[in-house]
């Protein structure tokens, strides 16, 4: 590929995956203040998306409640045609307390083609996960693996190597056979 035809191929990659992963705003929505009477993390869309993962495999309350950690993000989009890529962005939590930020961000190469939105949570089983994943550069190269999430899929799932790694779609359609992992970047609280 030419240098001409790669930037094209990433500002078509870059219009498919704003909308994916920037929801609009159509204004001030006071449901959305941080520290709501009815939130958990005090922030809606994570309040959103752990409820949406909870309700679709209730089985996952026990990672909840046995984990010494976890990164949630919210929405995680994903495009590609030929070449492909995810971003999202989430919070990071430790024993139930808001820890910090961090961000998600993947580069595939393969057969694939389309977009998608997803929610992604991984758990720390140990305080030696939690603390590699907020040493700054944590990845998951391309044999990491997802359990989707389904009414009890999350039963017999398992850590591999300290973490487990859960995926639930929110929308799109993509069809995909590329390799590439996930890398994040975690910034503290203050």
């Amino acid at each position: 590929m030419n240098r001409r035809s790669t930037t094209t191929l990433f500002a078509l990659i870059t219009l498919i995956l704003i909308p994916l992963i920037q929801p609009v705003k159509a204004g001030w929505d006071p449901r959305e203040e941080r520290g709501s009477s009815n939130s958990n993390t005090g922030n809606r869309s994570v309040d959103e998306a752990i409820n949406r993962l909870k309700t679709k495999d209730p089985s996952l309350k026990l990672f909840f409640s046995k984990a010494y950690g976890y990164a949630i993000f919210p929405t995680v989009g994903k495009a590609g045609m030929g070449l492909g890529g995810a971003y999202g962005e989430g919070e990071v939590y430790r024993q139930g307390r808001f820890i910090g930020t961090s961000s998600l961000s993947q580069l595939t190469i393969g057969f694939q083609l389309g977009g998608q939105a997803y929610t992604e949570i991984i758990f720390f089983k140990d305080k030696h996960s939690l603390d590699d994943f907020t040493s700054g550069n944590f990845e998951f190269n391309a044999q990491a693996s997802a359990v989707a999430v389904t009414a009890g899929a999350s039963v017999d799932a398992d850590y591999d190597n300290g973490v487990a790694i859960f995926t639930m779609p929110k929308g799109g359609l993509m069809y995909e056979a590329t390799i590439g992992g996930q890398k994040f970047s975690f910034d503290p609280a203050r």
